[in-house]
């Protein structure tokens, strides 16, 4: 729900929206990427518990980490964005949500001296949630916003950097989760093979009968489980009407059920 527009620095126009069943009130850009359901389902999939650190990797206006901290009290929560302007806003958000967060503006591809100097220290952390920029240029029509097309549209090595990021912050049995389109799935897979077991996979489909359109990726450092491959989840039912359990998720009345690997 749109709460109204607004100037905020760096943007031409701000609207205050109210998500997750209106428990969560953000200020995001009018125009440019802006808060959808992967967000929400990706903090619906994070197996957090209090005390948990977590890190959201590219957090843009702290979408996904806010919600998971909404739904789980007592996190020590950090949001790493490379954006000024949308770090900024993640900041605003944070407060006038009552939510205890630490906001970087950080490049997540930055090496580990980098990471070191703003305390994402090795081993540190129990969860990171990230949903990486995951077009290929080559297949999709970039946005003229370069906002929009920086958070969307994946460099080659993309997913390998911010994965190989996340395995060094992680604590030893600590669990990354992250979404990505289903077709790309196959390189999730493998750069999950150094230093990862336990992978879960939850895809996500449009309709009953629509193929999958997102999966839903839970891995453990140093994990050695066999892998798993969920029920699917529907985001509308045959009539075109919200599936009982996304709209839930999506509400902010339930999690999925990789949060409670």
């Amino acid at each position: 729900m749109n709460c109204g527009t607004m100037t905020e620095p760096g943007f031409a126009e701000v609207t205050e929206d109210m998500i997750l069943g209106g428990q969560l009130r953000l200020r995001q850009p009018k125009r440019g990427h802006r808060a959808g359901h992967d967000a929400i389902l990706l903090a619906a999939a994070a197996p957090a518990r209090t005390g948990f650190r977590v890190v959201e990797f590219g957090a843009g206006v702290g979408t996904a980490g806010l919600a998971l901290a909404r739904r789980v009290s007592g996190l020590d929560l950090v949001l790493a964005e490379i954006d000024e302007s949308l770090a900024a806003l993640a900041r605003v958000n944070a407060a006038a949500n009552d939510i205890s967060a630490q906001v970087l503006t950080f490049d997540v591809t930055a090496n580990a001296d980098a990471f070191a100097t703003v305390g994402l220290t090795p081993d540190s952390a129990d969860i990171i949630l990230m949903n990486p920029p995951f077009n290929d240029a080559d297949r999709h029509r970039a946005s003229p916003d370069p906002a929009r097309q920086s958070a969307h549209v994946a460099a080659a090595d993309t997913l390998e950097r911010w994965t190989h990021a996340a395995r060094r912050v992680l604590k030893s049995g600590g669990v990354l989760t992250l979404i990505w389109r289903a077709d790309g799935l196959p390189q999730v897979l493998a750069v999950l093979e150094r230093g990862f077991g336990g992978i879960a996979i939850l895809p996500v489909h449009p309709s009953p009968t629509g193929a999958a359109i997102r999966v839903i990726v839970s891995a453990v450092k140093g994990g050695r489980g066999p892998m798993a491959l969920l029920p699917g989840l529907v985001l509308q039912d045959p009539d075109g009407e919200g599936g009982s359990e996304a709209a839930a998720v999506l509400g902010g009345k339930a999690a999925l059920a990789l949060a409670g690997r």
